[in-house]
């Protein structure tokens, strides 16, 4: 049994979105003590921006005819293909950066695909938890309703294409404690952040059974 977990944030020692999957990982480590927990940081540890092409160049180029460059991009597309489709569970922590998806995820996402062979579901009925934070408020209502660009990428990555068996966690308005103009939303933000805590608590990345 291994946990596979990413963290894609830029500032993982500030992180909202790390602290409730500390959470979940400690719930996670509880029920599997002495598990492996396979970490990758993307957000500080990022990939090579020219990583993809160079793989996917290379799936259509016959290996003898692989430079260098695309034998290594190859390589670690295999290497993050792998280290998912061998996950017993997965946990991610993606923030939602400038109103879409973060470079990064997308970065690993399209290395990954390359590396199955395509869009491939690799995770078919394998527990996955999504932890996804936004520094402002965009549900229903709200002046930038509709402005979150990522957590529907995100789902349909996970669950649709690679066939999680997938729970999210969001968490909204990280920023009003700190960001003046913000005072009226703390309550709210507060309640938010509650919710997710507790939801990190409750959740389970055991396989279902059968």
């Amino acid at each position: 049994m291994s946990l596979l977990r990413l963290d894609f944030s830029l500032f993982p020692d500030a992180s909202a979105g790390a602290e409730i999957a500390n959470l979940v990982e400690a719930e996670w480590t509880a029920a599997h003590p002495g598990e492996p927990v396979v970490r990758r940081n993307p957000g500080t540890d990022p990939l090579p921006a020219d990583a993809w092409a160079l793989a996917t160049t290379a799936a259509t180029t016959p290996e003898p005819d692989h430079s260098p460059a695309q034998r290594e991009a190859f390589a670690l597309a295999g290497t993050l293909a792998g280290e998912l489709a061998g996950a017993d569970a997965v946990l991610l922590a993606v923030p939602l950066y400038n109103f879409g998806v973060s470079q990064h995820f997308k970065t690993w996402v399209d290395l990954v695909i390359t590396g199955a062979g395509g869009p491939n579901p690799i995770l078919e009925g394998k527990p996955a938890v999504l932890v996804t934070v936004r520094g402002g408020g965009y549900g229903p209502g709200a002046p930038r309703e509709g402005w979150d660009h990522s957590t529907a990428f995100l789902t349909r990555i996970i669950a649709d294409v690679w066939q999680a068996d997938l729970t999210v966690i969001e968490r909204e308005l990280t920023l009003a404690a700190t960001t003046p103009g913000m005072e009226s939303l703390r309550d709210q933000a507060a309640r938010s952040h509650a919710e997710a805590l507790a939801a990190a608590r409750k959740t389970s990345l055991t396989p279902a059974a059968g």
